[in-house]
């Protein structure tokens, strides 16, 4: 209801990466050439929910892609946000997953709060697999949701004693 969203507490701002940051990013996935990718670029949408009651965040797909069963594709999606102390938890677009087996790479993904700060923008870059048992090829047209985001807030222990700053994605974060 809009009384509910009303009170749903407001966190966090979606925002496209730089121009050069997508293309670099995004030639070896949906472009053959620069002007490709600024192409690609100009046609990314931010994550939008479909209803007031929606808890996730679809995340859009910047150019068709095409799965056959076990294939798996690297997408960048030209986005990135801020939400300190929020991390996000990125999921399959939820009939996907289920006609399909559409799912991230990992299963679900972990997006922490300080990734926005890193030399990357913080682009989020998610990895797709149709694992497809039922050989079921999936083609995604550009612009479909695709993929859904969720803040998910987060508290640390009470001894914590973390102080490093982040800088990077995979690995970066991984205690030593």
């Amino acid at each position: 209801t809009r009384q509910e969203e009303k009170q749903m507490k407001r966190i966090a701002k979606f925002h496209k990466v730089s121009k050069e940051r997508f293309t670099a990013d995004g030639l070896d996935t949906f472009a053959q050439s620069q002007e490709e990718a600024e192409k690609v670029y100009e046609a990314i949408r931010l994550p939008k929910r479909a209803t007031a009651g929606s808890a996730g965040y679809d995340f859009f797909a910047p150019a068709e892609f095409t799965l056959k069963p076990g294939e798996t594709v690297k997408i960048p999606t030209g986005i990135g946000r801020n939400a300190a102390g929020m991390g996000a938890e990125m999921l399959s677009e939820n009939g996907l997953g289920f006609k399909y087996r559409l799912q991230l790479n990992n299963t679900v993904g972990i997006i922490d709060s300080d990734y926005f700060y890193s030399d990357n923008e913080g682009a989020y870059f998610l990895k797709d697999q149709n694992d497809s048992n039922e050989n079921k090829t999936l083609t995604i047209p550009a612009d479909t949701g695709f993929m859904q985001g969720i803040f998910v807030e987060y508290g640390i222990t009470v001894d914590d004693d973390a102080t490093e700053i982040r800088n990077g994605g995979f690995g970066s974060t991984t205690a030593k």
